[in-house]
């Protein structure tokens, strides 16, 4: 039989990657995002290849969604060997430009979600004595961001619960990876109306998740996508955090 994924996030950008590459793989399917037309056009191009393919559509912000979607892998008759928290988006400008419900939300999908989605799928990988789980940092993850403070902060606590989990995890053969993109080929920017991208060279959502194989080929427990960015997650090592936080703060007042 073949082993099953889970890509949330999957109808668009670096979700969409995943699933493409895991279909090529071999791996049977299961693709959730909100967008129901999105998931079906995907799921036809992914017929290519002898797999199975399952759709759920399903907002992550919605409270405790993880036991919603075990529910429903369950009446499918899957289990997931390989776990995708891709899903997740972000928002910018001053932190009181945003009303708390939209910051509730993006807690909800960036944090809440990767949380129950490990704790729902988690337990069968261990007993089953092998797994993946990928989850979504972000560049952002290592140096603080100003105008984007709810998002940057959401990818942190990604990034800390990705390692401190894969440390834990590793010695039961159950991978964990932290993966850190920068600026990618996808629509973040334009749904958090954000100008912070312009003039920057953008990765594809191919190579993004090249590099994610690439890093769990070598058992890493994090990866940064691009060598540039790769430098730049270096920056808080030699330069004060506060320092940091004023030149991007100046730089992000003039993008927003």
């Amino acid at each position: 039989m073949n082993r099953t994924a889970l890509i949330t996030g999957a109808s668009s950008g670096i979700g969409e990657a995943f699933a493409v590459e895991l279909a090529k793989q071999g791996y049977d399917v299961v693709l959730l995002a909100r967008s129901k037309d999105k998931l079906e056009d995907l799921a036809a191009r992914l017929e290519e290849y002898p797999i199975r393919i399952e759709t759920i559509v399903q907002d992550l912000s919605v409270e405790y969604a993880a036991k919603i979607i075990k529910e429903k892998v369950e009446k499918y008759g899957l289990s997931i060997d390989f776990l995708v928290n891709n899903a997740g988006f972000g928002t910018s400008g001053e932190f009181l430009s945003n009303t708390m419900e939209l910051d509730h939300q993006q807690v909800m999908v960036n944090v809440a979600s990767v949380l129950d989605l490990t704790h729902v799928f988690l337990p069968s990988m261990v007993e089953r004595g092998h797994g993946t789980i990928i989850n979504l940092a972000s560049l952002i993850s290592f140096v603080p961001m100003p105008y984007m403070s709810v998002y940057g902060a959401t990818k942190a606590f990604v990034l800390a619960f990705s390692q401190t989990l894969a440390e834990e995890y590793r010695h039961k053969g159950i991978d964990i990876l932290a993966l850190c993109p920068g600026p990618t080929e996808t629509k973040f920017f334009e749904v958090a109306g954000s100008n912070a991208s312009d003039g920057m060279k953008m990765r594809t959502c191919d190579q993004v998740v090249k590099t994610a194989f690439r890093a769990l080929a070598n058992r890493k427990s994090v990866a940064i996508d691009g060598f540039a960015n790769t430098i730049l997650a270096q920056l808080p090592r030699f330069v004060s955090r506060s320092s940091l936080t004023k030149v991007i703060g100046r730089q992000m007042r003039k993008r927003n």
